[in-house]
Parts: C-alpha cells; structure tokens; sequence
C-alpha cells in the first residue's frame, strides 16, 4: 500500500481487508464501530441543526467514545506490552522528538516482569527511586499505569506472603512524597485534579494497613526443613544472603541459626562485599577483646555510604543500537536470541547491564 510521510522508512498504517475494501485498522475500532451509529441527530437543537453537518458530529461523538474507553480500561488493559524501545536523546532527520522517562515507562512490560522472581526486586527498586525524584516529570498515562503497577505489586505480595518489607518500605517513602505535593500544592505542578491525588493517598494508606495486618500462615510439613540440614550447609546458605536484615530474620527461627548469624567472619564477608576496604579504615569499630567488631561496623557504613545493589535479572541497554530491553536468558541460551534486533556483529559486546539509577539517569537530557 502507498504511505506518505515525514520518515519514508517508518512502516505505515496497518490495514485489513473488508467487504467494502481495504482499509486502516485502527486500535479499539471494533469495540467502537457499533457506538458511533448510537447518536441521534434529533437530540441536537433544532435551531442549529441545519448549521452543523452529520459526519462532523459523528466524528466528534466518536472521538470522545473513543478518548472514554481507553481512560475506563487502562487500569487493567495497557496499550504497550514491548520487550525493548529504542532510546532517542534529540531529533534526527528521519526521527523527531526524543523518548522521555514516561514513555519507557510505559512502553517497556513492567507488568509481567513482577511476576518473574529475577525481576521483581528490580522493579520495586525502579518504583522507589521515581517515588523519590521522578514523580511528578511523569505525563498522566504514565502516573496512571505508575499506579497500576504498584497495585498489581502489592496485590501480589498479599497474596504470596512474599517480600513485604520491600513494599513497605515504598509506600512509606511514597505516601510522605503526596503528602507533600498534596500539602505544597500550588507551588508545584500536578497532572490533574487535586482530588485525584487525595484518592491515590487514601489507597495507599489503605495498602499500608493491609500490609501491616498481614499474617503469614505457618506451614506444616512433614518433609526435611532448614533445621535438618548439616551445620554446614546452614552456614553455606546464610553466606549467599547479601542482605543484612535477612541474616538477622533468619537467625531468629532456630537457636542454631541464632548462633551462625552473629559469626563475625560472616560480617566480614558482609562489609567486604558491600563496601571498599578503603571505608574500613574511617569507621574502625572494635570490641572490647580487641577484635574488630564487623556486625556493627556494617550498620555504621550503610548510614555513609550505599550498599551494593544485586538484582537475579535487570534491563540491558545496547551501546550500538541505543535500545533498551529485557533480555529473555531462555531464548538466548536456546536460540542465540539478543532481546533486540541488533545490527552488531558481536551483540553481547555492546550490552551493559542497567541499574534502576541508570534507567533514570539515561532520560536526563
């Protein structure tokens, strides 16, 4: 089919074939084909009737059917479900304008990446940093399907019981932020209505209760648990935490698990992995046998320096194409997939791995 536009590489509109012809298919167009013959002309003012045409007002009604549908449904239909978009920073001849945070926000499938177990972190971290700095740049579909997602995140959470700290810890930090834009309004810009604002921090606080209500069962089985592994392996596993207030909750199951968790080389190896030994230096904490006490010097360095961020899975982002994406680990073990259609000869060289920070730093112009 012929396309005219300013980009003679982009691909067009997307057409299907009818009985009356080919013609442009147009999202939602079947859901609303049937609404726009529901308006009746008679409902128009006799005295104007003869001064406006049928097709203008047809178009208009539609238009707003239209406009209407996609705000109702976009709590749990998106419009973008991609793996990868590609990051623009300024306007080129055949690309004009440039991505936002907004829009990679939008477009790249957060939705189903809380449902993997490597991503959910990731996404959670993501959330909190924009709950801190980023909020109020979002456009209004972005901060609608901001708020969608944390909805799916903390219904997921109640109903597996798992890492409730984490969202605690958002909501907390989240609710404080609307408090303030509620309390400031005026001096700062916000998309839409006061009230809508004033909603969104009543669920919150309602999120918060239900989360502080929660009550995990305890589960009875009559296999092998943790307690019945050799001491050994109980050491080898509280090894590979990396999470200071994992050890502590661990530690407090089992008198024997009490005891592995307070072992000072397993601080040691704590603080090492966290921090450089160059802050160990500043902040020499001792115990009064002499030795260096590395359970409390891993408290005293958090307040001064930032730990280090594990994530099982993050997004990636191709210094050759500029594209960033979510690389499926299976496809690309399978089938040599890259996540993206990369022109590079050697794809795995050009990808970087990207940290919540990063994303959002990569949309600052």
């Amino acid at each position: 089919m012929p396309f005219l536009g300013q980009d003679w590489r982009s691909p067009g509109w997307s057409w299907i074939k009818t009985e009356d012809g080919w013609k442009p298919f147009e999202f939602f167009c079947s859901d609303l084909g049937d609404n726009n013959n529901e308006l009746e002309l008679e409902e128009l003012d006799n005295e104007n009737k003869e001064n406006l045409y049928a097709g203008d007002v047809c178009e208009v009604a539609a238009k707003k059917r239209k406009k209407d549908f996609v705000n109702n449904n976009t709590k749990s239909q998106f419009l973008y479900k991609e793996k990868w978009i590609y990051v623009q920073k300024e306007s080129t001849r055949e690309r004009h304008g440039y991505c936002t945070l907004g829009e990679a926000f939008n477009r790249l499938d957060f939705s189903s990446a809380i449902q993997d177990v490597r991503r959910f972190n990731y996404v959670v971290k993501l959330l909190h940093l924009i709950a801190k700095s980023q909020l109020t740049s979002l456009s209004g579909a972005a901060q609608k399907n901001y708020f969608n997602v944390l909805e799916k995140i903390v219904r997921k959470v109640l109903d597996d019981h798992q890492n409730p700290r984490l969202i605690k810890a958002l909501l907390e930090d989240l609710s404080s932020v609307l408090c303030i834009l509620i309390r400031e309004v005026g001096k700062c810009v916000l998309i839409g209505n006061i009230n809508s604002w004033v909603c969104r921090l009543e669920t919150i606080l309602n999120w918060q209760q239900q989360l502080n209500n929660l009550q995990i069962p305890k589960q009875i089985s009559n296999g092998m648990t943790l307690s019945d592994l050799p001491l050994h392996m109980q050491n080898n596993i509280l090894y590979k935490f990396s999470d200071a207030c994992d050890i502590i909750n661990l530690g407090q199951a089992t008198p024997t698990l009490h005891m592995l968790s307070e072992d000072r080389q397993l601080w040691k190896k704590l603080c090492q992995f966290h921090f450089a030994e160059k802050q160990f230096c500043r902040h020499l904490i001792l115990s009064e046998k002499g030795h260096v006490d590395w359970k409390l010097m891993f408290f005293t360095l958090q307040k001064y320096y930032p730990k280090k961020e594990q994530y099982g899975d993050t997004l990636h982002f191709c210094r050759h194409c500029s594209i960033l994406f979510w690389k499926d680990r299976h496809l690309a073990l399978l089938f040599k997939d890259t996540g993206h259609p990369c022109t590079s000869n050697d794809p795995n060289s050009c990808l970087t791995p990207v940290s919540p920070q990063h994303f959002i730093d990569l949309f600052k112009f």
